[in-house]
């Protein structure tokens, strides 16, 4: 093509609507016109922040008040980091937006993200898999739009994080994907009002949060609150092979136009036809999506990852998204920090694997990847686990059941951190399990530090296979980022 053919070519590339939308991501101008505020100097911010330790340049850094903490103490730090200008309720030596209420404000300036972008929004929620569910839609959506899809960062899904999340969201975005999580009743509904999705996912009902909720049913109902926010026409997607599919299908079909069921059941829209395992340690899955079939790759091990990429091809589906980008990005994923990262350890005679699962745990996501670990190529496996939390009365049931799979995975040392591991301490030291034969010693910490001085008296060789995993209020971060070098996360543990 000469240079003259290519400049008439050019010429005539067809121009979008979108393409006439700005660069940054707010103006003074937008962001008075969402709150009601008024704007003392005239800015562009490059995104939206609010802790003052985050913010990049570029950012507006928003001032939220708690019970606790006050923002707009943090104001000269924020912009010392970068901030271009602040939302505040009160005048301030730097640039910024005068509002009434900084939180109401930063709700405002959610919705106007909202509006402003035509992006087709997906929710999720569950009691387990949703970030990596999450990053693997995100990751699909983001392929096939050539980096146009939008997403929650870290685990920004409770009251505060879903609409920051909006906030930040481009004007040319073709997608957003919004984390949920919750750990009160009444929690999930007013979130997905914010995000008002045009798809929603629910990737799994377990016992996470039941001190709170106080039954499985309840569980199910407060998830099953996620489709209340559905855009008319919207659709709702559920695990069939869940034991409150029928529960949550009932609400789903009060505001959804459409319900979509996912797994290995006979009846599921989108259905497993066949898991064989792979040569990475995933897995090559072949689905029935009622109008085609398809084969992947799924990098992530264990079972339960057959299951989310089933509910990642349902959601890109409804989305409109492109079910051969999903597939790459399912085969392409790696663990993330917190929840599935594998790390290579140097260790007495080689190396060692050591497997991050430190962000979260409840008795489903327990079993789920002790059973994984139990079959990880390994010459020793070793079980680093934290306490569950918020599971109230059934606390101790839930933990001493986990003897089960730890004897199932042929589990060869153990280490319990948290008051209540004790449960599971006293059920591993009664001789009916020791003369097993299955399980091999374990010890009982209180703390991360002893789990580390547990784990090195044990002693890391060559081979080993190390799994750490418990709630994130216990700090096991802190033991996997001693042995790696990498920092712990900085995430709330809210499901």
């Amino acid at each position: 093509m000469s240079a003259q053919s290519a400049l008439r070519a050019l010429r005539s590339w067809p121009i979008e609507a979108r393409d006439t939308l700005p660069m940054a991501l707010w103006n003074a101008a937008e962001i008075a016109a969402a709150t009601g505020g008024t704007a003392s100097h005239d800015f562009q911010a490059a995104g939206v922040e609010m802790d003052s330790r985050d913010v990049k340049r570029g950012d507006l850094f928003v001032a939220l008040k708690g019970e606790a903490m006050d923002g707009h103490r943090f104001i000269p730090q924020a912009f010392a980091n970068g901030a271009v200008a602040a939302i505040v309720d009160r005048p301030v030596d730097f640039p910024h937006v005068l509002v009434q209420d900084t939180t109401e404000a930063l709700h405002a300036l959610a919705h106007a993200a909202r509006e402003r972008a035509a992006a087709v929004r997906i929710a999720i929620t569950g009691s387990v898999g949703k970030t990596g569910v999450k990053e693997a839609i995100f990751q699909a959506l983001d392929r096939a739009s050539r980096g146009a899809a939008h997403r929650s960062i870290r685990s920004y899904n409770n009251h505060v994080g879903v609409p920051l999340t909006l906030a930040r969201m481009p004007a040319r975005s073709r997608f957003g994907v919004f984390e949920m999580g919750m750990n009160h009743a009444g929690e999930i509904a007013p979130l997905a009002e914010h995000v008002r999705p045009h798809v929603a996912l629910i990737t799994t009902i377990a016992p996470a949060h039941i001190e709170n909720l106080g039954s499985m049913e309840a569980i199910a109902d407060e998830k099953a609150s996620i489709f209340s926010g559905l855009m008319p026409g919207g659709t709702a997607v559920i695990p069939a092979g869940s034991p409150y599919c029928e529960q949550m299908r009932r609400i789903a079909e009060k505001y959804a136009a459409k319900v979509i069921t996912f797994g290995a059941s006979s009846d599921a829209d989108v259905r497993l036809l066949d898991a064989i395992p792979s040569a990475n340690g995933g897995s090559l899955v072949t689905a029935d999506l009622g109008d085609a079939r398809l084969c992947y790759s799924v990098a992530e091990p264990g079972e339960h990852w057959i299951t989310n990429s089933l509910g990642v091809m349902a959601a890109v589906k409804a989305a409109g998204g492109d079910l051969g980008a999903a597939g790459l990005a399912l085969a392409e994923m790696g663990g993330l920090k917190g929840r599935g990262a594998r790390h290579q350890l140097a260790a007495q005679g080689g190396k060692a694997l050591l497997i991050d699962e430190s962000y979260n745990a409840n008795p489903a996501s327990m079993r789920a990847t002790l059973r994984q670990l139990g079959q990880t190529p390994a010459t020793r496996r070793v079980a680093v686990l934290g306490s569950m939390k918020e599971l109230g009365d059934f606390s101790d049931k839930f933990h001493a059941q986990l003897v089960e799979p730890l004897s199932e995975a042929k589990i060869d040392y153990v280490v319990l951190v948290g008051d209540e591991m004790r449960a599971l301490a006293r059920e591993l030291g009664k001789p009916s399990h020791t003369s097993l034969g299955n399980i091999g010693g374990f010890a009982h910490c209180d703390s991360p530090a002893e789990a580390i001085a547990a784990l090195n008296e044990y002693g890391i060789a060559n081979g080993d296979a190390i799994l750490v995993k418990g709630s994130n209020s216990i700090g096991l971060g802190a033991l996997v980022s001693h042995f790696t070098g990498l920092g712990a996360s900085k995430d709330k543990d809210e499901t």
